[in-house]
């Protein structure tokens, strides 16, 4: 599959996406999300930490680029939003992350899209209105042809 669209009507539906993304996540996985201010890149997040069975509330870790959190698998949490030169980004030795035994979720992704792995799953998030999202997903490699596949029947009405 190559490419698959969710549409979340709330919140509470976008966070039930990232849950599901949490639950079938794998070591390794890297989750790339593209989206304007606000649309709902951290919400998806804190989703996909609940379904890693994580306690810790997911904030968005602009002010500190990284934040990493425990559960089923660590989450490092990585938001490029403050940075904006791809130098910035490859000084931030991100490889022990990426190429490591936790999942990566990258916020503002179109900025260092360049330097990260070939291999991955894209999401872009756009406006519908003031409560409904559009979630593209478009994954780069076999691991995240699966992972769409798995999303592809998902529910977020039940």
């Amino acid at each position: 599959m190559n490419h698959l669209e969710i549409i979340s009507h709330s919140p509470e539906q976008t966070q039930k996406f990232g849950v599901r993304i949490g639950e079938i996540a794998l070591p390794g996985d890297i989750f790339l999300l593209v989206g304007n201010l606000g649309t709902g890149k951290t919400c998806l997040t804190q989703g996909i930490a609940r379904g890693l069975n994580i306690e810790e509330y997911a904030v968005s870790p602009s002010f500190v680029v990284i934040r990493e959190l425990h559960g089923r698998l660590p989450l490092y949490h990585i938001d490029f939003y403050r940075l904006d030169h791809l130098e910035e980004i490859a000084q931030l030795g991100l490889d022990d992350y990426l190429y490591g035994n936790g999942v990566c979720v990258v916020e503002w992704a179109e900025k260092g899209v360049n330097l990260l792995p070939v291999e991955h799953l894209l999401i872009e998030i756009s406006y519908l209105s003031d409560t409904e999202r559009s979630f593209e997903l478009k994954p780069r490699g076999k691991r995240y042809r699966k992972i769409v596949a798995q999303l592809k029947h998902l529910s977020l009405n039940s």
